[in-house]
């Protein structure tokens, strides 16, 4: 209980602080900086060295992969029907795709399952992170048109991101260093993940507007919420798949959209005003979604 009361009260705050304009206004920049370049790298140096690493594991770092190429395929479908802008294409794309693993899924994985389970959350949320550095910029930069597609790019979008470099160093340095002396470090840092990245998104939030593109909106979250958890929970019972690593990989699958997916298309103005909407109003409804994934994952005996 004391989990879904920080929840609520996280975002709320950043709610009620944006509206005060008590902090200034791009307040979110600095806390998602922490996070990004702190928080984050320290919750792989927290998880990651103790995982092991079987076959099953395949399952949640294959699973982003396959929600990103079926979201691609909807959205090109649903485009081609209503004959919208490439950079709108673009911009639901990115933010039907991408499941916000860390400053969402984190938080709501402790509440509803255990904090011991983040282990599992990493390795889709390293995968999803690696899916919008790579492909998600290619993705943009074509919609956009603004900016010419490089391989050299790409990487560099790719091996600057401070979370896949903690996640890397976190496989490769505890092999040759004693890091233990240290635990207590990652532990304190990766402990702020949850309230900082809850009071950002409260930053965040904005709804104005919304009513006008409702049909654009309905779609991508239709996928992101329903369809997309759907999928893995269907593949997951093909291949007689089941336990604690399958249900919290679909469960990570049934969060709402990945933030930074929204600052991306913001950034290559794919439509930054629809791509925000679909990430606010997404986060919303995720906190009575999850709990009927929750509800079917843990009681419905299927896997």
């Amino acid at each position: 209980m004391a989990n879904f009361i920080l929840i609520g009260l996280c975002i709320l705050a950043g709610i009620l602080f944006r509206k005060s304009k008590t902090l200034p206004k791009d307040a979110h920049k600095s806390i998602n900086a922490w996070i990004i370049y702190i928080a984050l790298p320290a919750v792989s140096f927290k998880y990651l060295p103790h995982i092991t690493w079987t076959k099953d594991l395949l399952f949640p770092a294959l699973a982003p992969i396959c929600v990103w190429i079926l979201g691609w395929i909807f959205i090109t479908i649903y485009s081609r029907f209503t004959r919208m802008s490439m950079a709108t294409s673009g911009g639901l794309k990115l933010v039907s795709s991408l499941s916000n693993t860390s400053f969402i899924g984190f938080p709501l994985i402790i509440a509803y399952f255990s904090e011991k389970e983040l282990a599992i959350a990493i390795i889709c949320d390293q995968v999803t992170f690696t899916l919008l550095s790579t492909i998600g910029i290619v993705v943009a930069i074509r919609s956009s048109q603004q900016q010419q597609l490089s391989a050299k790019l790409v990487l560099k979008k790719l091996f600057t991101f401070p979370p896949l470099i903690g996640c890397l160093l976190a496989l490769t340095l505890p092999r040759y260093l004693n890091l233990s002396s240290l635990n207590v470090l990652f532990d304190k840092l990766a402990g702020t993940v949850g309230p900082l990245a809850l009071f950002s998104i409260g930053l965040q939030l904005k709804f104005g507007g919304w009513l006008s593109e409702l049909k654009h909106i309905s779609f991508a979250l239709l996928y992101k919420l329903i369809l997309a958890p759907l999928t893995i929970l269907i593949i997951a019972v093909f291949l007689g798949i089941s336990g604690m690593v399958t249900r919290i990989t679909i469960f990570e699958m049934a969060m709402p959209t990945l933030l930074t997916a929204g600052v991306v298309a913001d950034q290559y103005n794919l439509n930054p005003r629809v791509s925000n909407l679909v990430v606010g109003i997404g986060i919303l409804l995720s906190f009575v979604t999850t709990g009927v994934w929750w509800l079917v994952l843990i009681y419905s005996g299927l896997v």
